[in-house]
């Protein structure tokens, strides 16, 4: 918030990604009464979006869908957001790339006016490493479990 002029109750948010740190960021924008779209690419992560009473993007589609919002929150670790999807966010627009490296933002594009982009690469792993870690062990302990091995 304190890069923006506004509360987030009411702030139109995406959320590109629902994985875990996608999936739980929307539930806390939610909680505090921000609108919130979350973009994914399974029928699946849809379904579940829906379920939890959030709208739905599909994130191979992003160009030409990204001007009607306040903010938007990467937290894929690929280039998703090119000069194409960045091209139509409305003026004042912040995005914050939460994803691992690479980030998920085209080093090389140019942003509309009054449009910024706030780099917090790898967040959870600087600030909580244990908590990030305890987090990755748990996915990867779920991962082996479904796949049968443990």
């Amino acid at each position: 918030m304190e890069q923006t002029d506004f509360t987030l109750q009411g702030a139109r948010c995406l959320v590109i990604g629902c994985g875990r740190i996608g999936a739980l960021l929307a539930r806390k924008l939610h909680a505090l009464d921000a609108l919130v779209t979350v973009s994914a690419r399974s029928a699946r992560d849809f379904a579940r979006i829906e379920a939890a009473g959030l709208a739905a993007l599909d994130t191979r589609r992003l160009a030409g869908h990204l001007d009607g919002f306040d903010l938007v929150f990467n937290t894929v670790p690929a280039p998703v957001l090119g000069a194409s999807e960045l091209a139509g966010l409305k003026p004042g627009c912040v995005v914050i790339d939460l994803a691992s490296l690479p980030g998920g933002i085209s080093p090389d594009v140019k942003l509309p006016p009054a449009c910024r982009v706030l780099h917090a690469l790898s967040l959870p792993g600087r600030v909580a490493p244990l908590s990030a870690a305890r987090a990755i062990h748990d996915t990867v302990c779920a991962i082996l479990q479904e796949e049968g091995v443990l």
